[in-house]
């Protein structure tokens, strides 16, 4: 795997199951088995991404189907009472889709995620053409990266532009992710600077530290000077 900041692109699905707004709903069900996925991207046109089925957006029909919602629910669940009764992806899809760029930094998908409560997002072009799509578990590969694979590239791209210092004053060793800095340095103001610049390589848990500043010279045994 390539050095870091990895992108959406390096992890995402490209061969993404999708389906047309006019699909209907056992075929939407349908597709979701055979492809065990929880969600599919609807397209319109040429392949341009206007909205997710989701399995919660197929629950509702369900949900209300021994008794009809009270005014209550109705009122608080316009949108969920709405998909009950609905029948084609183009009623039962949210929309508009919340999408991500190939070129987006994993950190950039994982805060859309989050923000948008999303298990996924549909991979765009400029034009909003599907691409490909990635979920949080293809966020988590970076998490894959081999200890001797971190090892090198903290070496390489942080310890060896930051500090000129050999590897014998600073080693860098990872254990299940987690990153130890020891040995000795010149400029310990810098050790903030590093730790920030650990934490941002793609794969790293944790970052620890166990450094000394520059050594002191001891004074030497007091020069006697000829007696007189």
């Amino acid at each position: 795997m390539e050095h870091t900041p990895h992108i959406v692109s390096d992890v995402m699905t490209q061969t993404v199951v999708a389906i047309g707004q006019e699909a209907r709903f056992k075929e939407i069900v349908e597709t979701m088995e055979q492809w065990k996925v929880s969600a599919l991207p609807v397209l319109a046109g040429e392949g341009r991404v206007v909205g997710v089925v989701s399995e919660a957006d197929l629950l509702p029909k369900e949900e209300f189907r021994e008794s009809d919602p009270s005014r209550l629910e109705e009122l608080r669940r316009l949108d969920d009472v709405r998909k009950a009764g609905a029948v084609t992806a183009g009623e039962l899809m949210s929309a508009p889709a919340i999408v991500v760029h190939a070129d987006a930094t994993l950190a950039q998908a994982a805060r859309t995620m989050a923000r948008e409560s999303v298990k996924r997002l549909p991979v765009v072009d400029v034009e909003g053409m599907l691409q490909g799509i990635v979920s949080r578990g293809d966020l988590l590969k970076v998490f894959l990266r081999s200890d001797d694979d971190l090892a090198r590239e903290i070496r390489e791209d942080i310890i060896g532009h930051l500090f000129t210092v050999s590897r014998e004053d600073l080693e860098v060793t990872v254990a299940e992710g987690v990153v130890t800095l020891s040995g000795r340095l010149r400029d310990t103001s810098l050790v903030p600077v590093a730790a920030r610049l650990v934490r941002a390589v793609e794969g790293v848990v944790d970052v620890t530290f166990d450094v000394t500043g520059p050594a002191t010279a001891r004074p030497g045994p007091p020069v006697v000077g000829p007696q007189s």
